[in-house]
């Protein structure tokens, strides 16, 4: 019995450790570890120094090859979300897209972009009940976009300014993003 209380925080290290090496538990763990840090760390938004979007040349396709031009998004609010079904943050961060997109489908144009295949996306999004439609890029990012890490979201105006410019999980149901894109949407 003493050995246990004296060896205690050792014994739950190396248990974390071994919970952390063990590939059905190594997800589902990261997964939570990132919804904490999600839920507490707010999203930046751009209020000073906004970045214009300098053009709208970007082709997507969705899981039937039906095009979409990044150009016709032109003049709306747009949230875009580059993601993969893989990454323990983008895990993390989509019940609250989910949510925002429930709320906001009807009102804001929202991208949720991969490289993903669908035959992975398509399993993906049926065992977490998400209903927001995907998008693979057709030959590539801008420049713009051109990211290196993942989960990314941009939140741009109706005038192509990026105003918000996040690259790591976050609660995209919080109220400071909901008032933000309700200003945006006036």
């Amino acid at each position: 019995m003493n050995f246990f209380k004296k060896n205690f925080k050792n014994i739950l290290f190396f248990v974390a450790i071994a919970v952390m090496l063990i590939p059905q538990t190594r997800q589902p763990i990261q997964v939570l570890l990132h919804k904490a840090i999600a839920w507490v760390k707010p999203v930046s938004i751009n209020e000073t120094k906004l970045t214009n979007i300098p053009h709208y040349n970007w082709k997507l396709s969705d899981e039937n090859n039906v095009p979409l031009n990044f150009g016709d998004t032109k003049g709306k609010v747009v949230l875009i979300n580059f993601w993969a079904t893989w990454c323990p943050p983008c895990i993390a961060e989509m019940p609250s897209m989910q949510a925002l997109y429930n709320d906001y489908q009807d009102k804001v144009v929202f991208l949720f972009v991969t490289n993903d295949w669908y035959s992975e996306i398509n399993p993906f999004l049926k065992k977490h009940n998400y209903t927001f439609k995907v998008y693979r890029p057709t030959l590539g990012y801008p420049e713009y976009f051109d990211i290196n890490t993942i989960p990314r979201t941009f939140l741009i105006d109706k005038k192509g300014n990026i105003i918000i410019d996040e690259d790591n999980a976050a609660n995209w149901n919080s109220e400071k993003i909901r008032n933000t894109i309700d200003v945006l949407l006036k």
